[in-house]
């Protein structure tokens, strides 16, 4: 559905081939995320993952230069005609690799020796993995899909914005807890990481259907909603 703002306007698909490796680095991403937050959350060791972790980002690192210099080849064939849905592509390609590397700060974590499993919120936690891994599948579907479906792009907006305000409060109350340092910065370093992959997601989203001035901004470019 979103993509096709990025497919050639006389409708000879040249943008096929990018959408659908966009949509496969976007499935990597949430493999890397779903592992990285198994070493973090449960009692899974983090040397089980971690090559798995690293062998994905470099796919999705190599994935994201190999799409830019297709993109930079259909900019000199084209001329200016879709220049427009080049710098799109470009910026979405550049906030699923960054999901990719904020899946690896997660793993970081735990090789450094933070396990929240036995955390009293885990419960919560793991809803909110649960949640955040959702998103990826609605994000993938959303950009996959031809037809166009505002009712679902606006649900997933909705969702995922409030995902990222719930997740910033929580980084915020840490900052003043009275708790100990060595519980809540874990928590704060968690927090922070999730929080960006989320607002990345619903950058992915928002990306084709804004003007390429207002990106990562609301209300006509007055509000930053990515950091």
């Amino acid at each position: 559905m979103v993509l096709a703002f990025f497919r050639s306007k006389d409708g000879d698909g040249d943008f096929d081939h990018i959408v659908a490796k966009s949509v496969s680095m976007l499935g990597d991403a949430r493999h890397s995320f779903d592992l990285a937050t198994l070493a973090l959350l449960t009692d899974v060791d983090p040397a089980v993952v971690a090559a798995d972790i690293r062998a994905t980002d470099q796919r999705i690192n190599e994935a994201e230069q190999e799409l830019r210099s297709e993109l930079v080849v259909h900019v000199s064939v084209r001329g200016a005609a879709d220049i427009g849905s080049v710098l799109g592509f470009t910026l979405l390609l550049k906030k699923i690799e960054r999901i990719g590397d904020q899946a690896k700060n997660i793993l970081d974590l735990a090789e450094h020796g933070v396990n929240l499993a036995s955390n009293d919120e885990i419960t919560q936690l793991l809803a909110e993995r649960e949640a955040a891994s959702s998103l990826f599948t609605e994000a993938s579907d959303l950009l996959a899909s031809n037809e166009e479906d505002s009712t679902a792009l606006e649900a997933f907006e909705e969702r995922a914005q409030a995902m990222a305000e719930e997740l910033q409060t929580k980084i915020d109350g840490f900052m003043t807890s009275d708790r100990p340092g060595r519980e809540v910065v874990p928590l704060a370093i968690y927090y922070r990481y999730l929080r960006r992959i989320v607002a990345n997601l619903l950058g992915v989203v928002r990306t084709s259907g804004e003007s390429i001035a207002h990106v990562d901004y609301l209300d006509d470019g007055t509000v930053d909603t990515d950091d």
